[in-house]
């Protein structure tokens, strides 16, 4: 008798449809869109490190259409288990996710930076990547899609469309 698949989900900044419940955890696509849409001018957070330019800071966003996608290519390989990763394995920066926001809604970047709070300075991640070596090795092979792409989608088929932010 072969034991029982378990696995374990490590996600990292997920975006896309039906962020509605996440509230201010919502992705910054989703955050700024509102703005974006009024054409109204968006706000980063500064950095506050020498090494990282402003809106420079750097997460491992993945397309939530990406993220089923592992889950059912998972559900369909129960001789898989284990702790895995999921994100898109490539670190973009908040700047180019906002950039890519407005490109899709074709408009021109307008953004400016603002001070981060002082509660979270401190603490404040500059850079998250998941390494995604061991679903590859598990046996994943379909890439993922990009953020430009993923932006693109989102906002062009979802939000602009349901517009659920109003």
């Amino acid at each position: 008798m072969a034991p029982p698949q378990w696995v374990g989900l490590k996600f990292f900044n997920v975006y896309g449809p039906n962020e509605g419940h996440k509230h201010g955890m919502k992705s910054v696509a989703a955050q700024i869109w509102p703005k974006v849409r009024a054409g109204e001018t968006v706000q980063l957070f500064q950095s506050h490190r020498a090494d990282v330019a402003h809106g420079g800071q750097l997460r491992d966003f993945v397309y939530v259409r990406d993220v089923a996608d592992v889950v059912a290519w998972l559900a369909a390989h129960p001789q898989v288990s284990g702790v895995f990763n999921l994100g898109s394995g490539e670190a973009r920066s908040f700047a180019e996710m906002a950039q890519a926001v407005f490109a899709s809604a074709g408009q021109a970047p307008d953004i400016v930076y603002i001070p981060m709070p002082e509660a979270i300075r401190e603490r404040y991640q500059y850079f998250t990547e998941a390494q995604m070596g061991r679903l590859r090795q598990a046996g994943y092979e379909a890439p993922f899609t990009s953020l430009e792409a993923g932006i693109e989608d989102y906002v062009q088929g979802y939000l602009a469309k349901a517009d659920p932010y109003r």
